[in-house]
């Protein structure tokens, strides 16, 4: 039997960002109890089960507060429940017509079982220092954009210069 913590998203902080996903204001919402440990991680505080449950009222609070300054809400991780960053980001789509929504995955690639119509951006790929960062052009990463057809239009050159 799994412990709450671990069926539940948690966030330790957030911030107002430009650079995350292109051509959008991004409110980033850093999840913790990230499993992926990359070697390098910038934020290593955000593999411990720590934060704020992250859940719709979490998620109204903050499009609350925030909601005419962005245009866009990022999941930054949430590998530890996959499921859950779909369902909140289903319950954005749903809820408030304006803001679209982004996952940051750690992972290769994405669980079979997540729509990425439930998303309008997707990245994927564990951080490897090796290849840097998205803006990189080595990087190993990769930013999706879904398209009009449903499909995952690879971005991820938008971060080079």
């Amino acid at each position: 039997m799994s412990s709450i913590s671990e069926s539940m998203l948690k966030y330790y902080n957030y911030d107002i960002v430009f650079a995350e996903i292109p051509d959008e204001v991004t409110l980033a919402v850093n999840i913790t109890c990230c499993p992926n440990h990359c070697k390098g991680c910038h934020s290593p505080w955000l593999q411990q089960d720590r934060g704020e449950v992250l859940d719709s009222c979490a998620i109204d609070a903050l499009i609350g507060r925030y909601g005419g300054q962005i245009t866009c809400l990022c999941f930054m991780g949430g590998d530890s429940n996959p499921q859950e960053v779909e369902h909140l980001s289903v319950y954005i789509r749903s809820n408030y017509d304006l803001i679209k929504t982004a996952w940051y995955s750690g992972k290769p690639q994405l669980p079979v079982a997540i729509k990425t119509s439930s998303f309008d951006y997707i990245k994927i790929g564990e951080y490897q220092e090796k290849y840097g960062p998205l803006n990189k052009q080595t990087t190993n990463q990769r930013l999706y954009k879904m398209n009009a057809r449903g499909e995952m239009e690879n971005i991820t050159s938008r971060f080079w210069k």
